[in-house]
């Protein structure tokens, strides 16, 4: 079963997290509690902050990827879009060209289309196909676009191609 890219990123992301839980973080705490009187010690004060942070980052990190990995490419529509889709749209009214991705919303990057799949946008063409329209309700207005062309997540899989 293939997994989707996302969940290598998250699980580097753990291993950085976990690394200074168990490592950085009690070097940390026992630097600071060797100053002397823990009431008053902002460095170990800090230390431990930075501990919380870093469980609670921790456990989410781990629930993202538990949840993620149950998502099975195999069933994403293969001829319809869907999340990892590559879209290309067409303004019907200006005729300006964008292009989109459809992510987790940890990919989230709209400056370089990669839109979350439960974004306006995202919500308005999942499930659509080549030559269908769209009309989505935006802060700026109501934008109308034609699809143009797309690439599910399987194309992109198998090409390689970002």
């Amino acid at each position: 079963m293939e997994e989707l890219p996302i969940i290598s990123k998250l699980k580097e992301d753990l291993k950085k997290v976990e690394r200074e839980l168990r490592v950085d973080i009690p070097l940390e705490l026992r630097t600071a509690a060797a100053h002397g009187d823990l009431s008053e010690n902002s460095e170990y004060d800090a230390a431990k902050e930075r501990q919380s942070f870093l469980q609670a980052r921790f456990m989410q990190l781990n629930d993202r990827i538990n949840s993620l990995s149950s998502v099975k490419i195999e069933n994403i529509p293969k001829d319809k879009v869907g999340f990892g889709s590559h879209i290309s749209l067409e303004d019907i009214n200006s005729g300006d060209m964008v292009k989109y991705e459809l992510v987790t919303p940890e990919e989230v990057d709209p400056k370089i289309g990669k839109i979350s799949i439960s974004s306006p946008i995202g919500k308005a063409l999942l499930n659509k196909t080549e030559g269908d329209e769209v009309s989505v309700n935006l802060p700026t207005g109501l934008k109308e676009y034609e699809i143009t062309e797309f690439k599910t997540i399987h194309e992109v899989i198998s090409t390689g191609s970002k």
